[in-house]
């Protein structure tokens, strides 16, 4: 085994080094798991049960898989709660491209978690679409790399996002990397 190298010379790891660690140290994982203070990662059946949100405290929803073709919640459907609503129509192919959503989804689930809020990202079964969102979350506001947040997603839940979903948090995670180093 080589040697750690230090974080100057951090390299996103390939896609199947991801994939090996996305899928080490599984265990059943319920249907939706608090992965990071106050955010948590579900599926359609949670976030269609409102009495469970309010007993979760959730303040704020992600809909990583909605439109009328997939898993259509919409701001209507907790119009009767005080939960504030965020949508994204995604579909779970390795050729739907995520990543116009990354920035505007961290920043809707980081304004939540600044107010104190609890933040819900789901898809239909919260394991690609959802877990991708938040990895690039973690990323994006958290400053965590890729390995970091799909280390720290994976202690509580067990995700796999598709590999076009992999690739895509690649080129994010090597672009953060950079820009990083240019400030």
């Amino acid at each position: 085994l080589s040697a750690l190298k230090p974080f100057s010379e951090y390299q996103t790891p390939p896609t199947c080094d991801l994939l090996s660690l996305l899928l080490r140290n599984r265990r059943p994982t319920g249907a939706v798991n608090e992965v990071w203070p106050n955010l948590y990662i579900g599926d359609a059946a949670t976030a269609q049960d409102k009495t469970r949100l309010v007993n979760l405290g959730v303040t704020h929803v992600v809909n990583a898989a909605g439109g009328k073709q997939h898993i259509d919640t919409g701001a209507h459907f907790y119009a009767d709660t005080d939960i504030l609503y965020h949508e994204v129509e995604a579909t779970d192919c390795k050729d739907f491209d995520l990543r116009p959503f990354f920035t505007k989804t961290s920043d809707f689930i980081h304004g939540a978690l600044s107010q104190k809020g609890k933040v819900l990202v789901h898809c239909a079964r919260g394991i690609s679409r959802s877990a991708t969102l938040v990895l690039a979350f973690l990323m994006i506001k958290e400053r965590l790399t890729l390995v970091q947040a799909i280390e720290t997603v994976g202690q509580r839940r067990n995700i796999l996002p598709n590999v076009g979903f992999l690739k895509q948090l690649r080129h994010l995670d090597s672009s953060l990397f950079l820009r990083s180093r240019t400030t």
